[in-house]
């Protein structure tokens, strides 16, 4: 018979509810119920002391809950002003890069600018020596001995050509240049 076996081991074991009430039933003396204390058994000496214990380390640990929640914002502010910071230092970082470039881009066209100044400089004088050049009455004599001038060709000339020429000279004639050249082979 199962159900007869079921039966006589449920009544061998006493149920949970009954142990539960009678472990506590030494504490529920009967007692009247007042409009202070309408459910609650008189409490003895150490049990206020406990309730006050544990009421204070309540307190004292929703204290430190609040504190955290306080840090817990503190951290939360802190956070989103560094990922602020983050964004702004990124953007200093673009414009930097941005301006390193530039001024690479500006060195580069000094350089080629220094270049053609000095280009331009060369050119110039050559142009200039050019347009002396040409400007000139150039003047060749040939037959004259080698060192026959002395040390002034200037005044050399000055004297000599009157006389080859037969032509009176202005006395503020001034030679710019004379020289030899070399003779032709």
């Amino acid at each position: 018979m199962p159900g007869g076996r079921s039966a006589s081991k449920q009544s061998s074991k006493p149920s949970r509810q009954l142990l539960f009430s009678e472990a506590f039933r030494h504490q529920r003396a009967p007692f009247p119920a007042t409009e202070e204390h309408p459910l609650t058994p008189p409490s003895t000496m150490a049990d206020s002391m406990q309730g006050a214990t544990i009421g204070r380390i309540l307190q004292e640990i929703s204290a430190e809950g609040r504190k955290l929640e306080g840090m817990d914002s503190a951290m939360a502010s802190l956070t989103a002003e560094t990922k602020s910071m983050h964004l702004e230092i990124a953007g200093f970082q673009s414009q930097v890069t941005g301006l390193d470039q530039r001024v690479t881009s500006v060195e580069m066209h000094i350089a080629s600018l220094v270049n053609r100044d000095q280009e331009l400089l060369y050119l110039r004088s050559k142009l200039i020596d050019l347009e002396d050049r040409s400007r000139r009455d150039n003047v060749s004599f040939l037959g004259f001995l080698e060192n026959i001038e002395g040390a002034d060709i200037h005044s050399y000339l000055r004297e000599t050509l009157p006389k080859l020429t037969g032509l009176t000279f202005d006395p503020s004639l001034e030679f710019q240049r004379v020289h030899r050249l070399c003779p032709k082979w």
